[in-house]
C-alpha cells in the first residue's frame, strides 16, 4: 500500500512540477479504468476450495492485480485459482512467498483452521492486510493475538463470515433496536453440521498413499508431525482437534454472529457442555478425545447488556438436533432456515425472532410477536455482487487505509470478529474439557471436568477448572508457533 501511495504522490508532484498537463486516467483507459499505481497487490495463502473465491473476490473482476498463489497441493481445486490468474507467481509456503514477494499489499488466507492464526500473524508482522476464513483462528490466544496486532501494525482485516455484510441484518437489528421483541434473555442457535465423518476414530497414517503432488509437511504447518493420513486434505480435517474446530468453527462465525452483533454481546462468563456418544461396544462408549463429537449442546451465559437488559442464555446444538417448535411459529412453518437445519431463534418477552444461518443462505429474517402481528423479510435475496461484496469492502477498506471511513464500515475486522471468534471457541474449549478424565481406583475413569466452567474473559482463563486452560491454546511443532 505504501509503495503505491508513494507511486501516485510521486506521479502528481511531478506532474505539477513539470507544468504536464494529467489526462484523466478513464479518458486513458476508458470507464472503469484503474491505473497500475491504484491496483492492490493480492496474494491467496490457500489457493483452492474457499480461497477459489476468496481471491476471486478481493480481485474484483481483474481490478486489483494478483501477484502470487500460495497453496500445499496445486493439483486439485486450487488448479482453478491458476487457471484463472495465469501471471501470479506459485509457492507452496506462504512464509517463502511473503518474504520474496516484497510488494505485496494484502493476502487472503483460506487454509484449514490450524493454519489460520500463523499465516495470518507473519503476514501482518509484515505489514500485511489480512482477510482470514472464518474462524479466525484455531484457539482463543490466537485470536486475542490477531486482534491486538492489527491495531498495532496498523493493518486492515476482514473474516471471512460473509453474511455479516448482508443488508438484511438490519432489518433484525432494527427488530431488537426498537424493542419490537422486548427484552431479550434466550437465544437458540443449531446447525445439521457435521456433514464430514466426525465422532470416529482417527484415520491411521499410511505414507504409501500420499499424493506427489501434496507437500505433506506444509498442509500440517503447526500441528504436530506425523506421517500421511489419508480422508484429511482436502477437506475432512474439520473433525480433528489437530487442524479443525467442529461444526463451531464451521458455521458457529455465521450462526452465532447474528445474535453476537444485533445483541452487542461480549464475552461469555460461563460455558457448559454435553456431547453425544457412540456405542460399538456394550455400555462402553468409544472415547475419541481426538476428534470431536458426533453431537453437543453448548451453553454460554452472558451479562445483560445495551441492547437486551437482562442477561443472555444462548445454547448451541449440533449433529442435526435442534431447539422445541415454538406455538407462536405455525406448526407447518420452518423454523430458522429451509427444512429448519439451521437457523437461530431470540426469544423475548413480546415475540421471536427467527432466521436462517448468516453466510450466503437467504437470511429469510422472521418477526412473531405474541400480539400476533408479523414481520418477514424476502425469502429470495438479490446478492448484485458475490458474498455480498465482503471481500471487494475489504479491498476497497486496504486502500483507504487504516481507521478510514471504508475501515471502520467493515462489519467483521478483528475488532469485532476477535471477540467474536473468542466467544465461538469457548464452546469447543467446553467440548474438550468435558473429555478430560482419569483413572480411579477401581479401574475406570473419572470424567473430572463435566461442570459448568466459568470464564474470565478478560484474562483469558477458567477460574474453576485449571486443566481446562490448556484448550485456551494449543502445542505447536517446532518452528511453527506463534
Amino acid at each position: 500500500m505504501e509503495s503505491n501511495k508513494s507511486r501516485r504522490n510521486f506521479i502528481k508532484k511531478s506532474a505539477i512540477g513539470s507544468g504536464i498537463f494529467i489526462v484523466p486516467r478513464n479518458v486513458l483507459g476508458g470507464t472503469g479504468f484503474t491505473a497500475p499505481s491504484d491496483q492492490l497487490n493480492l496474494a491467496a495463502i490457500g489457493s483452492g476450495g474457499k480461497g477459489i473465491s476468496d481471491i476471486a473476490n478481493a480481485s474484483v473482476n481483474g481490478r486489483e492485480r494478483v501477484v502470487a498463489l500460495c497453496d500445499v497441493d496445486f493439483s486439485g481445486s486450487a488448479s482453478r485459482s491458476v487457471k484463472r490468474f495465469p501471471k501470479a507467481k506459485l509457492y507452496s509456503d506462504y512464509r517463502e512467498m511473503l518474504d520474496i514477494e516484497k510488494d505485496i499489499d494484502a493476502v487472503t488466507i483460506s487454509t484449514p483452521d490450524h493454519v489460520h492464526g500463523p499465516a495470518a500473524f507473519y503476514a501482518m508482522e509484515r505489514n500485511k492486510h489480512v482477510y482470514v476464513q472464518k474462524p479466525i483462528t484455531h484457539n482463543i490466544r490466537e485470536a486475542r493475538m490477531l486482534t491486538k496486532l492489527a491495531r498495532k501494525q496498523k493493518v486492515v482485516t476482514q473474516m471471512g463470515n460473509q453474511g455479516g455484510s448482508n443488508p438484511l441484518l438490519k432489518m433484525v437489528q432494527n427488530w431488537v433496536d426498537s424493542g419490537r421483541v422486548g427484552k431479550i434473555s434466550e437465544v437458540k442457535v443449531w446447525t445439521n453440521r457435521p456433514v464430514w465423518p466426525q465422532g470416529v476414530e482417527m484415520p491411521s497414517p499410511n505414507a504409501s498413499l500420499k499424493p506427489a503432488s501434496l507437500n505433506w509437511d506444509l498442509w500440517l504447518g503447526p500441528a504436530s508431525e506425523k506421517e500421511y493420513t489419508p480422508n484429511l486434505h482436502p477437506f475432512n480435517w474439520r473433525g480433528w482437534w489437530e487442524y479443525g474446530t467442529g461444526a463451531l468453527g464451521d458455521v458457529g462465525c455465521h450462526l452465532i454472529d447474528i445474535p453476537f452483533r444485533t445483541l452487542g454481546l461480549k464475552y461469555p462468563k460461563s460455558a457448559e457442555c454435553s456431547v453425544g456418544s457412540v456405542f460399538t461396544k456394550m455400555w462402553s462408549p468409544d472415547y475419541h478425545p481426538e476428534g470431536c463429537p458426533p453431537s453437543s449442546l453448548i451453553t454460554l451465559n452472558f451479562d445483560s447488556t445495551k441492547k437486551s437488559k437482562s442477561p443472555i442464555q444462548l445454547t448451541w446444538t449440533d449433529g442435526g438436533i435442534r431447539p422445541p417448535h415454538p406455538d407462536i411459529i405455525p406448526a407447518n412453518s420452518d423454523i430458522g432456515g429451509e427444512d429448519s437445519l439451521n437457523g437461530v431463534l431470540m426469544i423475548g418477552d413480546k415475540g421471536i425472532i427467527s432466521t436462517n444461518i448468516n453466510d450466503s443462505s437467504p437470511l429469510m429474517p422472521k418477526l412473531y410477536l405474541y400480539d400476533g402481528n408479523t414481520e418477514f423479510g424476502p425469502e429470495i435475496e438479490e446478492m448484485p455482487e458475490p458474498e455480498y461484496g465482503h471481500q471487494r469492502k475489504w479491498v476497497d477498506a486496504c486502500k483507504a487505509g487504516f481507521n478510514s471511513k471504508e475501515h471502520r464500515e467493515l462489519t467483521s475486522s478483528f475488532d469485532y470478529a476477535g471477540p467474536m471468534t473468542e466467544t465461538v471457541l469457548m464452546g469447543n474449549l467446553a467440548i474438550r474439557s468435558y473429555m478430560l478424565r482419569k483413572e480411579n481406583s477401581n479401574g475406570g475413569y473419572d470424567f473430572y471436568a463435566r461442570k459448568k466452567l466459568l470464564w474470565d474473559g478478560e484474562n483469558m482463563k477458567i477460574t474453576n477448572l485449571p486443566e481446562a486452560n490448556q484448550f485456551v491454546t494449543r502445542n505447536y511443532r517446532q518452528g511453527w508457533k506463534i
